[in-house]
């Protein structure tokens, strides 16, 4: 006869044990970045890729989105926390670590990049997984990418090298210091997010700045000049990373890294890119509103601009050399791949 207590007693453990299977192939993944959850990337990258990844997880994967530093630290920190576990994945700017990643640099020497940051991502991500992998060996590299050019955007008008002169300005990498440095600027490094307090206080009298990120800092409303270069490779441009923890990746069950792995790479890259392009279209239109003066220098003063700026790339050839890196060849790649991604 059976025993009744016993064959639910049995079919509540198998319950149970049927559950606690269930739960263990499901993970909750910590995503931690530097800018507000409306800007043109969080919103227009990192926010589809969350959906993406539940969605074709089957909603096995869930992501927790923490901007503007929420889950503490600084900017500087963020490549770290991924590295060491203390979130899952992170969205960073690599020269807020100088010297970190120094052939990843090369995209950043000035009138390096494509304007459109589509294809200079595309170009980038190539250029990291080919080139430069071991400065991303401790961490799942997700994407690669850049921003959209460079631009200038100050208090009062910059119309030539003159104008720039000792001007205070905020530089976003140490590449990007050392050009406004040979531009006859005087650098001050420091992370998106202090630009404006630094604005308000006079700490800074101009910014270099891509125009995406203007409207979430609001800089179109604290200075009325914005300064761009002529012809399709801009003054200099940022370097990013969408990096996941190396431990959270491999602990996943092999469908779930699969979700991951069809998450990253060119086309992830080209979405960061996409993003960038976008919300550079949206930083011009607010400028436009506010009615600020966009001054595009012509061919001439570019040409000055890339002269006072030439000495920039055999200054890092020198510093990488000391590090073992032939910087010259690496540029001579970057510069392919560029062209490459630019037709």
């Amino acid at each position: 006869m059976i025993n009744l207590k016993k064959l639910l007693i049995g079919a509540g453990v198998l319950a149970s044990l049927a559950l606690q299977g269930a739960g263990a192939s499901e993970v909750t993944l910590r995503l931690h970045q530097f800018l507000p959850q409306t800007s043109s990337v969080p919103a227009m990258a990192i926010t589809p890729w969350i959906e993406k990844v539940e969605k074709e997880s089957g909603g096995r994967i869930k992501v927790q989105h923490f901007p503007l530093m929420q889950a503490g630290g600084t900017p500087s920190q963020l490549f770290d926390q991924a590295r060491d576990g203390v979130v899952d994945i992170i969205w960073t700017a690599l020269g807020y670590t100088p010297g970190r990643f120094p052939r990843s640099e090369v995209f950043e020497l000035p009138f390096m990049a494509n304007k459109d940051a589509e294809k200079s991502s595309l170009a980038f991500h190539e250029y990291v997984t080919t080139y430069a992998m071991e400065e991303f060996k401790d961490v799942k590299l997700l994407a690669a990418h850049v921003n959209g050019p460079g631009v200038l955007h100050t208090k009062t008008p910059v119309r030539t090298l003159d104008d720039l002169k000792g001007m205070r300005v905020r530089g976003a990498s140490r590449i990007v210091n050392i050009t406004l440095e040979q531009l006859g600027a005087v650098p001050v490094g420091m992370p998106a997010p202090a630009v404006s307090e630094a604005l308000s206080k006079g700490v800074i009298t101009a910014t270099s700045l891509q125009w995406e990120v203007v409207p979430a800092l609001r800089i179109q409303q604290m200075v009325k000049n914005h300064t761009i270069t002529a012809g399709d490779r801009g003054l200099y441009t940022g370097t990013f990373a969408f990096v996941m923890n190396k431990g959270t990746y491999e602990k996943l069950p092999a469908d779930l890294k699969k979700v991951i792995d069809n998450n990253s790479g060119a086309n992830v890259a080209a979405l960061f890119g996409k993003a960038m392009n976008e919300g550079d279209k949206r930083g011009i239109d607010a400028v436009k509103k506010e009615g600020n003066t966009i001054i595009t220098l012509d061919a001439a003063e570019t040409a000055q601009w890339q002269r006072a700026t030439s000495r920039v790339r055999a200054m890092w050839y020198q510093e990488v050399g000391k590090r073992g890196i032939n910087g010259d060849k690496l540029a001579a790649e970057a510069d392919a791949l560029i062209a490459k991604r630019s037709k």
